[in-house]
C-alpha cells in the first residue's frame, strides 16, 4: 500500500515524502526534543505559515504537508473527500512511521479540527493534543458567530483603505472554485487574522504574501460537508490537552476556545490576550513557552504511565 521514497531516519532533519494509496505523504522535520507533531489549517493554505522556530528549540517539530495541497498528493475525488477522517487516517500512518511511542499533535484552525478528530478516534499514540484555534462545531452556528467577529473588526477598522479588500475577499469566499482564488482570497482576508496587522505591516506582510493555498472544497466524495460537532464526545476525552485562542480571533474566537476548554476535561487554556489567529507569530514567545510546558510535562506523565 505505501512505500518509502527516501531511505533516511523519519526523524533526521528536512524533508520526507513516502508513498500511501497512490499520493505523496511529505513531512518537514525541525528542530530536536519531545515530538510534536504540527497539523496545518485551510484546509488548503501549505503548511510553511505554521514553522514555529521558538518551538524548534525545544521540540522535534514534524510539520505535516496535508494530502491535496501539492499536485502529487491529490485524491482522484479532488478538490472534494478531503474529510477529518481521511486526514487523520494518513496522520496515524505518518504518526507510526516516526518510530517514538508516543508523539504531541498540534493542530491549527482547521488542522485543530482534525486533531480533536484524531484524538477522540486514533489516540493511542498521542501523550497530549493542542487544540490551536479550533472549535467543537462548524457549520450555522460557527458562521453567526465568524460573520459576528468580521462585523466587529469592520467597525473597528472603518475608515481604513484596507478594509474594503478584506471585506470583499471575505465575499468571495463562498465561491472559490480554483487554486489561484483560494490563494487570493486567503491572503485578502489575512489582515483580520491578526490582532493589529495595519499598526505592524512591516512585520507581517511578508507572511501574507508568502502565503500558498490549493483549492480544497470542505466536501466529501458525495459532495456532501463535512460538518464538525464534537461537543458530546470531548466530554469523553482523555487525554491531556491545551487549548490556545487569541482573543481577537474573528473565525475561531475566544467564546470556542473557552468552550473546548470547558467540554475537555482536565484541559488547559491559554487565551494570547495580544493575538489574532496567528498567535505563534504575534506573540511567538508566550505561545511557545505554553506548548513547551505542556508537552514537557505531559511527556513526563506518559513515561510514568508507560
Amino acid at each position: 500500500m505505501h512505500s518509502s521514497i527516501a531511505h533516511t531516519a523519519p526523524l533526521s532533519p528536512g524533508t520526507h515524502a513516502y508513498r500511501l494509496a497512490g499520493l505523496v505523504q511529505r513531512y518537514h522535520v525541525h528542530g530536536s526534543g519531545p515530538v510534536c507533531v504540527a497539523h496545518s489549517g485551510g484546509p488548503g493554505i501549505f503548511y510553511e505559515y505554521l514553522r514555529m522556530p521558538a518551538l524548534e528549540e525545544h521540540l522535534t517539530m514534524v510539520y505535516v504537508e496535508p494530502i491535496g495541497t501539492a499536485e502529487d498528493s491529490r485524491l482522484p475525488s479532488h478538490p472534494h473527500g478531503y474529510t477529518r477522517e481521511r486526514y487523520s487516517r494518513f496522520l496515524e500512518i505518518l504518526i507510526n512511521r516516526l518510530g517514538v511511542p508516543k508523539v504531541h499533535l498540534l493542530g491549527h484552525s482547521h488542522g485543530a479540527f482534525v486533531a480533536a478528530h484524531h484524538a477522540l478516534h486514533r489516540p493511542e499514540r498521542l501523550a497530549g493534543v493542542v487544540l490551536y484555534e479550533g472549535s467543537p462545531v462548524t457549520g450555522p452556528e460557527h458562521a453567526a458567530e465568524a460573520g459576528r467577529m468580521v462585523e466587529e473588526f469592520a467597525a473597528e477598522h472603518s475608515g481604513h483603505p484596507g478594509l474594503p479588500g478584506v471585506l470583499a475577499a471575505f465575499d468571495a469566499m463562498s465561491r472559490i472554485s480554483s487554486d489561484e482564488e483560494a490563494e487570493a482570497v486567503a491572503k485578502g482576508v489575512l489582515p483580520s487574522y491578526f490582532a493589529d496587522f495595519w499598526g505592524d505591516e512591516a512585520r507581517y506582510a511578508p507572511l501574507r504574501d508568502a502565503v500558498q493555498a490549493t483549492y480544497i472544497s470542505g466536501l466529501d466524495e458525495d459532495l456532501a460537508p463535512d460538518v464538525v460537532n464534537d461537543r458530546a464526545a470531548l466530554r469523553d476525552l482523555t487525554l491531556p490537552a491545551l487549548v490556545i485562542v487569541g482573543r481577537h480571533d474573528v473565525i475561531c474566537g475566544v467564546r470556542w476556545g473557552r468552550e473546548l476548554h470547558e467540554l475537555i476535561p482536565g484541559s488547559r487554556l491559554l487565551i494570547l490576550e495580544n493575538s489574532g489567529h496567528l498567535g505563534h507569530v504575534e506573540e511567538p514567545a508566550l505561545f511557545a513557552d505554553a506548548v513547551r510546558s505542556f508537552v514537557l510535562e505531559t511527556t513526563a506523565e506518559a513515561d510514568g504511565a508507560a
